[in-house]
């Protein structure tokens, strides 16, 4: 409770003059105080009806933190409408809302000493002018309560961070990789000339990967050994995937649940989840610049 608020609870009992005293405030401090009273009770309906709105955004992808609300927010709103980020983080902490936020480190690369090395075109620079020029993988494990794993190959691209490629199985062998790939190549129609960066992985410096590499007229790329830096964008991809699917679960209760929930996140993750690299659209829609699928302010 405020000193004000104590003064005013109390006004009808014991003389204001002698309970300002006793609080040290100003007597003109708590009358301006009083007048304003009205504005204050206004920004606090203003506030309450803002934080159901919050409320609803948050419970779609509960994921989602204060600048992807507020872009979800103002693209919905009519015109003059607008709220500024940190209002809504502010109204968010008032409420306890936030966006679910874990840590989890693994480490998976397995070296392959007498693999075929390729040096590092990229240099920690994972941005690109236009899309199908540079894009990033990895391989992350998928746990699943029976002790076993399923295992998660990526290829994204550097321009607006879309997911072009991926294949999950029950191995860890250069398939996996060649899967994703491929089928980066069928969602772009070609990868010639574009230039894939990877770590130190064997199944990446393996010969029929490079093979496949060649045949697609991809270039290959990798970062020291040991430095997970080097491929930080394909890391962030998969901490931020396993963290928003499995949130607080220590794994996926089978194999089915695991490749329903991890495709579900894959899709939506392209084409509806806001990524603050693409200014708060979804990667597809940063891409082609087409917003229409989303609504938007007046």
């Amino acid at each position: 409770m405020s000193r004000f608020q104590f003064v005013a609870d109390n006004s009808a009992t014991f003389e204001v003059k002698r309970l300002c005293e006793l609080v040290e405030i100003e007597r003109s401090s708590y009358y301006a105080w009083l007048k304003a009273a009205p504005a204050r009770e206004a920004r606090a309906a203003d506030d309450a009806a803002l934080a159901e709105r919050i409320r609803a955004v948050h419970a779609e992808d509960n994921t989602q933190g204060a600048p992807r609300i507020t872009a979800e927010l103002n693209d919905s709103a009519p015109a003059g409408e607008r709220v500024n980020h940190k209002r809504v983080a502010r109204v968010m902490r008032l409420q306890g809302i936030r966006g679910y936020v874990k840590k989890r480190r693994v480490r998976t690369t397995i070296p392959e000493p007498s693999g075929q090395k390729y040096p590092d075109l990229l240099k920690r620079d994972f941005t690109a002018p236009a899309p199908g020029l540079r894009y990033v993988g990895d391989i992350t494990y998928l746990p699943i309560a029976d002790g076993t794993n399923l295992y998660l190959a990526t290829v994204i691209d550097c321009y607006s961070r879309r997911l072009v490629g991926w294949a999950i199985a029950d191995h860890m062998r250069t398939e996996l990789v060649e899967d994703a790939l491929k089928a980066a190549a069928a969602t772009r129609g070609t990868l010639k000339g574009s230039v894939f960066h990877s770590d130190h992985g064997s199944v990446y410096c393996s010969k029929d990967y490079a093979k496949l590499c060649r045949k697609l007229g991809v270039t290959q790329s990798m970062g020291a050994v040991g430095s997970s830096a080097d491929n930080a964008l394909a890391e962030s991809f998969n901490a931020t995937m396993k963290r928003e699917v499995l949130q607080d679960a220590a794994c996926w209760s089978n194999e089915l649940v695991c490749r329903r929930q991890v495709f579900r996140w894959l899709v939506r993750y392209n084409t509806k989840r806001r990524h603050s690299w693409c200014r708060y659209v979804p990667p597809v829609l940063y891409e082609t610049g087409n917003t229409a699928t989303l609504p938007t302010a007046a």
